[in-house]
């Protein structure tokens, strides 16, 4: 109870207006600290020439958004634009074979971006997988597919792999390790589905087919093979009322936030401040509480248009591709806390739902957890760094369960059942404040610096609790710079959806 509950509409506009000044202040602290510092030496790198229009320069520190929205825009549109006109002429002359030309398009557009030696070298993947997929054993499947995954993140077999790709070009490294990497993640999906295939075997034609979709190829999302074979392969093509204008809608939506993330790297350098450690520890806490927050929703924001782009293109091929990821301000549990649902997905389904079953149980739970993380640890790239963010994501999953059993019991689960819904919902807002805190501050690691995340946590944790310990919530709505939190994981749950896991 109390997390469906619907509050008293003047109180979420409330929490909603002090989180929105409190967020416009801490931008403007933000923007002041950018302002100033825009001519430091080690901005030199990372703030750039931006539009003619604003006179100002911009963050381009993030090489992903650059390459797909910059330098390399052309070229991704030139692909993806081609792979569209491509299929529709053939899904009208014969959508029987629709899958096949997806295929054949997408091995032609890898083998003239990457050549010969990569393509053998894909190919060589799916070969292997395929052969131990055919004993349908799922532990040699998995024991295949994580030691193909890991001579790829690992040294030195990453290093002589990556050595047989001839040529030089500044996307080499990304598309090698995003092809390679989620080629391998389609094989054992493939291979894991080949074994709950009662009746036979998918051919390896399936296989090919299901792997150089091209919009999924280098970037992803992943979709399991048991989906995209069915939706593939689907020759009843029609669309539903009004999807084509939905479908253009958010294309345009997509084209909108490009425009205005763009706009705001001029005035926020919200990932090239953090790299600097000693103009961070001169910022004041509200600047970086604003930090923290804005470069976990920009990574959302990111993941959110570029697997939105892909995932247009996808839908005009008649598929259901892996919806965006939830938006982190909506979050206050780290079971619905992730940035790639494609992964996610893959990762429920294989390895965290089929080791842990309904979750109930406490021991199978942390397994199933331990299991995907390690997992996930691998698939990321093993580093000090993935580590710790590995460990403390896998111990939030588990304390929120054990906490949850713990208050489940009476005399707690009486309490909550003698108060009202409205009132359930607003305490456990409360208590979740600490846990959003928590997953902001375990998700810094993987977009910044570990430096900057003991900064983060030292200041705003341990000086801001110093600084409010004889406020409660009321008084917080006007001292402390945790308010946003607090009422984030209010706001939050005006939805309870079912928990998945992070990744």
């Amino acid at each position: 109870m109390g997390i469906k509950a619907a509050l008293p509409r003047y109180e979420l506009f409330l929490y909603a207006a002090v989180l929105g000044v409190a967020l416009i202040w801490a931008g403007s602290w933000i923007s002041e600290a950018s302002s100033e510092n825009v001519n430091k030496k080690t901005f030199k790198e990372s703030v750039k020439p931006g539009w003619h229009y604003f006179g100002r320069k911009m963050d381009v520190a993030d090489f992903e958004w650059m390459m797909w929205f910059s330098t390399f825009r052309n070229h991704i549109l030139f692909a993806l634009v081609g792979h569209v006109i491509f299929a529709k002429i053939f899904t009208i002359i014969a959508p029987k074979h629709r899958s096949l030309i997806f295929a054949m398009y997408g091995g032609l557009a890898v083998l003239v971006t990457m050549g010969w030696t990569f393509m053998a070298l894909v190919l060589s993947h799916c070969i292997i997988l395929y052969s131990v997929a055919m004993v349908k054993k799922k532990w040699m499947c998995f024991a295949a597919g994580l030691s193909t995954l890991a001579s790829i993140k690992l040294e030195p077999y990453n290093s002589w792999q990556e050595a047989l790709v001839t040529g030089s070009f500044d996307l080499q490294d990304v598309l090698f390790y995003g092809g390679c990497g989620f080629s391998i993640m389609r094989c054992m999906s493939f291979a894991l589905e080949n074994c709950e295939k009662k009746d036979g075997n998918y051919t390896f034609c399936d296989l090919l087919k299901y792997n150089f979709y091209l919009p999924f190829f280098f970037f992803g999302p992943i979709m399991t093979f048991d989906r995209y074979h069915v939706q593939a392969n689907n020759t009843q093509l029609t669309r539903k009322e009004r999807e084509m204008w939905n479908i253009t809608t958010k294309a345009l939506l997509h084209l909108g936030v490009i425009l205005v993330v763009d706009v705001f790297f001029h005035y926020l350098y919200i990932l090239t401040i953090p790299s600097d450690m000693k103009l961070v520890t001169k910022l004041s806490d509200w600047c970086l509480a604003g930090l923290a927050y804005s470069n976990l929703v920009y990574d959302w924001v990111k993941a959110a248009v570029m697997f939105g782009v892909i995932n247009t293109v996808a839908t005009l091929d008649h598929l259901d591709p892996p919806q965006p990821p939830k938006c982190i301000t909506m979050l206050y549990v780290f079971a619905e806390t992730h940035f790639d649902r494609g992964i996610n997905d893959w990762l429920c389904k294989y390895v965290y739902d089929y080791i842990g079953c309904d979750h109930d149980n406490i021991f199978k739970e942390l397994l199933a957890t331990i299991c995907t993380f390690a997992v996930t640890t691998l698939w990321l790239g093993p580093c000090e760094l993935v580590y710790i963010w590995s460990f403390f994501n896998c111990f939030g999953l588990n304390f929120e369960l054990w906490v949850a059993k713990f208050f489940s019991l009476p005399p707690f689960s009486m309490i909550e059942g003698s108060m009202g819904e409205a009132m359930s919902r607003r305490i456990r807002g409360v208590f979740n404040a600490a846990n959003f805190w928590a997953i902001v501050l375990y998700n810094v690691l993987s977009l910044n610096s570990l430096e900057f995340a003991k900064t983060v946590g030292r200041r705003l944790i341990f000086k801001g609790t110093k600084q409010s310990q004889h406020c409660f919530i009321l008084s917080t709505l006007q001292r402390s710079h945790t308010v946003p939190f607090l009422l984030i994981a209010i706001l939050a749950q005006h939805k309870h959806l079912k928990s998945r896991l992070l990744c």
